[in-house]
């Protein structure tokens, strides 16, 4: 009994850091960007509809689960999801880590942690979807009327510098290695972007999140690659369930080291597989080339 109240404390503590943390980068974000002119800028752009440039023309895929791993349908041959190789390369630490949560809460009520951010996460994703396709939408079950006011500070907070929409919840993929779907591509604040939209029990530290990241590279890669696109900007819009919003950003050289970081995962996921190293090898050496240039 000792030992949880005392990893409960140590818990409320490193939240209440975590939430002066994000509010200190919150306001130096503002200060950067000049909060009042730029917010009211932004507002007045979220009250209009979302600019769409359909320029490219994204695959139609299935998903399917092998041994509960997602994968995707494309042209006929199953590619592991992005999660799927991030999930399968995590470090033992972060493995401890999950574990050492999960005996914590015990592993019914970690299990129901998951399952409902799930949910919310699900029901905050479809809100903003259909503000950016412009169908409206409406959920009134408990889970919809607490996502509602989530997507609805992402809209007012972060959505005000998506200048164009080229694609939303879409299927990318690097032929042979992976394939995932990301929430939005298109440009961000004057830059070729790949955005995802994140929620969270808790506020965020940027070391955290490496992993969202790697995620955004990989997206990145698979979109370079097909189209013959140069996103090098990853975004993240973030809300908590009690509504506090946070945006990441990644690009330039922090961005490609994150691609490589995927890339590192791409080869281990295929090596535990038991696929061919030296083809593995080679497409990796092909895609290093692609984000060089």
């Amino acid at each position: 009994m000792t030992d949880f109240l005392e990893a409960a404390e140590k818990e409320k503590k490193e939240l209440a850091e975590c939430y002066r943390e994000a509010k200190r980068q919150t306001e130096e974000r503002q200060k950067k960007e000049g909060v009042c002119i730029m917010g009211a800028m932004r507002k007045d752009r979220t009250q209009t509809p979302v600019k769409w440039n359909k320029q490219f023309i994204y695959p139609k895929s299935q998903r399917s689960l092998i041994q509960g791993k997602r994968h995707y349908d494309i042209d006929h041959k199953l590619l592991p999801s992005v999660t799927t190789i991030l999930s399968a390369t995590q470090s033992d630490e972060k493995r401890q880590s999950l574990a050492n949560w999960k005996a914590r809460l015990g592993a019914q009520a970690a299990d129901r942690v998951r399952d409902l951010a799930a949910l919310r996460g699900t029901a905050m994703h479809t809100f903003l979807e259909a503000y950016i396709r412009g169908t409206g939408h409406k959920d009134l079950t408990s889970v919809g009327k607490e996502a509602e006011p989530m997507a609805q500070k992402i809209i007012e907070a972060g959505l005000g510098d998506l200048e164009e929409v080229w694609g939303s919840e879409v299927t990318l993929y690097y032929p042979d290695l992976y394939a995932g779907a990301t929430d939005v591509v298109g440009i961000y604040n004057g830059r070729e972007s790949i955005i995802d939209f994140k929620q969270t029990n808790k506020p965020k530290r940027r070391e955290w999140i490496e992993d969202y990241f790697i995620q955004l590279g990989a997206y990145a890669m698979a979109h370079n690659y097909v189209y013959r696109t140069k996103i090098q900007s990853g975004i993240i819009l973030m809300c908590s369930k009690d509504k506090f919003f946070q945006k990441f950003e990644v690009s330039d050289k922090e961005f490609v080291s994150y691609q490589h970081a995927f890339l590192k995962k791409v080869e281990q996921y295929y090596r535990n597989c038991n696929q061919n190293k030296e083809d593995t090898n080679y497409k990796n050496e092909e895609i290093t080339k692609e984000i060089s240039h």
